[in-house]
This record gives C-alpha cells, sequence and structure tokens, in this order.
C-alpha cells in the first residue's frame, strides 16, 4: 500500500472563496479520490492561512481581532469545502495549537543549522498607521522598469524586489509616504541551497511547464536569502530568546501546515507518520501558479535546512490563472464569482464538473470519458429499445443489460470527478467505488431513482452575465 500525500494551497482567511480558488483546489480532490480507489492510502490535507498583516489590518479596520476575522472565514471556507465534496483527511487553520506548535518545534531545529544566520535590516514601517508593513503592503515604482508594484514582487517584470528598493514607496492602507526602520531578524540561507534546488527540479522532469520555467527562472536569477521573522503581532510567536516581540513570518510558518496538518490526519501513529514524510511516499502539492516558488523553493528550502531527511516534493500540480469573461478575478475590486452564492443555486456535482471541463489546464482525465459516454448513447439511440420492446424482446433485454454495465463502470471512473451523482448510482446499483471492473446481475431490480442533474435555463446564464457586467 502506497503513502500518498495531497496537500492543497491554504486560502487566506480575509475574504470568501471564489471560483479561482476552486479552479486550482479541485484536482487535489479528484486525485485523492483517485488513490483511495485503487488502493493506497492517502492524506489529504489542506487549511485555512490565519496570521499575517492583511488580517490584522481587516480586524482594525472591522473593529475586530484578528482571531475573530480569521476564524470567521475559515468556518465559512471548511463549509464551502464540504458541500462541493472535497474529501480533506484534515482541514486545519494555522491558528491552531497543533499547528503553532509543531511550527514552533521545527523552526527550534532550524535555527540549529548552519542556514539560518541574523542579520539587521531596513523594515518597512507607516507611521500614519503605527505598523511594520509585510512586504506585499508596501507599494511604489519597480527600480527595474518603472512599473507600479508591490514591494515583494513586480507584476509586471517578474523581479523579486525588497520594499527599500521601490520608488516612492507608500503605505498599501493608508496611501501616506512611509519611513524605514532597523530590525534584526533570522535569515535562512537559501541561497547555499542552489545546488540542492536545482538538483530537485532536474529531477522532475514531468512537473507542469509553469512549474518548471517559474523555478528555473527564480534559480537563475540568483536565489535570495530570505526573513524568517518578522516585527508583527499577528502570528506565531518566534522560539529563540530576544526574538519575544517578534513573529514567524508568515512564508515560513503556512507551508509548514502540510505536516502539522498530515500529523494530526494520522493521529498518535507515530510510525504513520514517519513513513508519510520517509523516502517511499508520494507527495502532489496543488495550486495556482502563483504559489509556485512557495513549493519548489520556500517548501524545499525549509525542508532541507531543517535537516531531518523531510520528504521533497514529487508533483506540483500549478494551475493556470481562471479568467472570468477574459479578464483576471479581483477581489479588492469585488470581481469575482463568490464560491458560497454558487453552492446555493447549482448542484455540487455540476460546479465541480465545470471547472474540470472548462479550467485553464488539460481535461483528457474527463474528455475521454465523455467522448465515451457520447457513444453510449449513440450506440442506445440505434438500438431503440423503446421499438424493441414491443418486436424483439430478447434485442431490447440485451440493450438494457449492456447500458446498465455501461452506467455502472461510468460510476466508478467518474466518482472522482462528479463524487455525489456517482455515489447515487453506485448505491442504486449495489456496487462499491472499487477501481475495478463492475458487473450488474441480469434480473437486479433498481430501487425508485431520480434525476441527477438539472438542466440550467438560458436564462439563468443571461441573469449571471448581466449581474458581471453590472460590476465592470
Amino acid at each position: 500500500m502506497r503513502q500518498i500525500l495531497i496537500g492543497g494551497a491554504w486560502p487566506y482567511a480575509n475574504g470568501s472563496l471564489h471560483i479561482g480558488h476552486i479552479a486550482g483546489l479541485l484536482p487535489g480532490d479528484v486525485l485523492a479520490r483517485y488513490h483511495r480507489a485503487i488502493g493506497d492510502k492517502v492524506y489529504f490535507v489542506s487549511g485555512s492561512d490565519c496570521h499575517g498583516t492583511p488580517i490584522a489590518i481587516r480586524a482594525k479596520q472591522e473593529n475586530k481581532t484578528p482571531q475573530e476575522v480569521s476564524d470567521f472565514y475559515h468556518r465559512e471556507f471548511a463549509e464551502c469545502f464540504e458541500r462541493l465534496g472535497f474529501s480533506y483527511d484534515a482541514y486545519i487553520k494555522t491558528s491552531a495549537n497543533e499547528h503553532k506548535d509543531f511550527v514552533k518545534d521545527f523552526h527550534r531545529k532550524l535555527y540549529e543549522s548552519p542556514f539560518v544566520y541574523e542579520k539587521e535590516v531596513p523594515q518597512a514601517y507607516c507611521e500614519s498607521c503605527k505598523t511594520f508593513l509585510a512586504d506585499r503592503f508596501v507599494l511604489g515604482k519597480c527600480p527595474k522598469c518603472g512599473s507600479d508594484t508591490r514591494g515583494d514582487q513586480c507584476d509586471s517584470c517578474g523581479a523579486v524586489l525588497e520594499p527599500e528598493t521601490l520608488i516612492e514607496p507608500k503605505c498599501a492602507v493608508c496611501g501616506k509616504i512611509i519611513g524605514f526602520k532597523k530590525s534584526t531578524h533570522l535569515y535562512i540561507a537559501i541561497s547555499k541551497l542552489q545546488s540542492e534546488l536545482e538538483a530537485l527540479v532536474e529531477s522532475h522532469s514531468e512537473w507542469r511547464k509553469n512549474a518548471i520555467a517559474f523555478t528555473k527562472r527564480y534559480i537563475n536569477e540568483g536565489l535570495r536569502d530570505r526573513a524568517l521573522t518578522r516585527d508583527l503581532e499577528w502570528g506565531i510567536s518566534v522560539p529563540k530568546e530576544g526574538y519575544e516581540n517578534k513573529t514567524i513570518y508568515i512564508w515560513a510558518e503556512n507551508v509548514l501546515g502540510y505536516l502539522s496538518a498530515s500529523r494530526g490526519a494520522v493521529g498518535e501513529n507515530a510510525n504513520a507518520f514517519s513513513k508519510l514524510w520517509g523516502e517511499d511516499a508520494k507527495h502532489y502539492y496543488v495550486h495556482g501558479k502563483d504559489n509556485i516558488p512557495f513549493h519548489t523553493i520556500i517548501l524545499p528550502a525549509l525542508l532541507l535546512g531543517n535537516g531531518e531527511a523531510w520528504h521533497l516534493p514529487d508533483q506540483i500540480v500549478s494551475s493556470e490563472y481562471l479568467t472570468l469573461e477574459g479578464r483576471k478575478i479581483s477581489t479588492s475590486q469585488n470581481y469575482a464569482i463568490w464560491v458560497k452564492d454558487l453552492l446555493d443555486n447549482y448542484e455540487a456535482d455540476s460546479i465541480r464538473y465545470f471547472f474540470i471541463a472548462n479550467g485553464p489546464e488539460k481535461k483528457d482525465a474527463i474528455n475521454e470519458i465523455f467522448d465515451f459516454i457520447r457513444n453510449a448513447n449513440k450506440f442506445f439511440d440505434t438500438e431503440q429499445p423503446w421499438t424493441t420492446r414491443n418486436t424483439n424482446k430478447n434485442a431490447c433485454d440485451n440493450t438494457l443489460y449492456q447500458c446498465v454495465q455501461i452506467i455502472a463502470n461510468l460510476a466508478v471512473l467518474l466518482s472522482p470527478f462528479l463524487p455525489f451523482s456517482s455515489e447515487k448510482v453506485l448505491k442504486w446499483l449495489n456496487l462499491s467505488n472499487q477501481w475495478k471492473k463492475q458487473h450488474v446481475e441480469s434480473g437486479s431490480l433498481l430501487p425508485e431513482v431520480e434525476i441527477l442533474f438539472h438542466r440550467i435555463d438560458k436564462k439563468v446564464i443571461e441573469a449571471e452575465t448581466e449581474k458581471l457586467k453590472a460590476i465592470l
């Protein structure tokens, strides 16, 4: 029995889920259901990313605590994933004690390594907001191409930036010019791990093209060391003397959620956890392409730096951006379709099928099946059992028998993609979803059945389109 870890990217708990999140994360559930069906031991894990400046700022704006804000969206996320049929073995949050305790233990070990050092650096500070700012909350012009950018990376030219290098830096919250204060922080020397990270990408030619291209670009541009700590209040406290007033930088703890969540999923079985993170396991990481470097550079660097022979990523399932009417989804501009609204109006399997069949990725895992379904429908129409039931009963019986066998096997093939409707069909036919050829005995009686999918009227589509036009 193979040990399979499937990690879905952790949505940030400062706003509702939109369809871009689902398009990027749904392949993880398909993989989990498939591997369970073929007999593998699967741990499908994820959670809500609950720390960092954006949540702290939103909490201040709403006169709430960061815990209240992140807990609200965590509950909403968990409900949406459950209604969509995401079969997580563990869905936790980074503010949970089991995650914080694991991260602190991991970092204590990491700080003992030769890859961690102290460095005094200028850190962005807004006098108006009276707070230090995360890199992405510093706005300005890119020193390389002159485009408007954030303090972590330029979307126009792709350059990796430091906030202090921006031209005319200002606060993304209040819009005022910011200053910089000297502060000492812990850094991880990712540059010293370049050969190991190069070997990782070179040994995985099966990664998606965007993952290979992004990772090689980061490596070729020269890997930069990254701060492990930050002068922020809302986060996990740094387990090191002298750093009591600092927290672990969000990027250095949220990716460790795959470890903390999987440890929770295996329960008290330490041996199972060791096997899951041992050399014989297989790991998938499922996310949008903007998260590629966090899974091909940052996570491996942390795992290597910790020095406990953790299993490095095997498969990087990195989806392209989902566009909406040809335009990029924007949460800040409210240009999005929210998952909770979809679930209130449409069947979960219909939503799943739409994103699998119409998403930005290849869908060969689904098109071949539906080509077969079209051929099966053609067979049914050609044989005309509604006629042969009166003219040739044997032919009619044979047609229906063959069609029932097709339906039984399609229910298994489609169960990773369309779990709710497949489960209904398998229950009607008294079958399991094991990944093997199915057979329904002749003469079997079906219970009362129901319509699996309801046709969506064109007027509904027109109404939804008008809603988007109103946003524009």
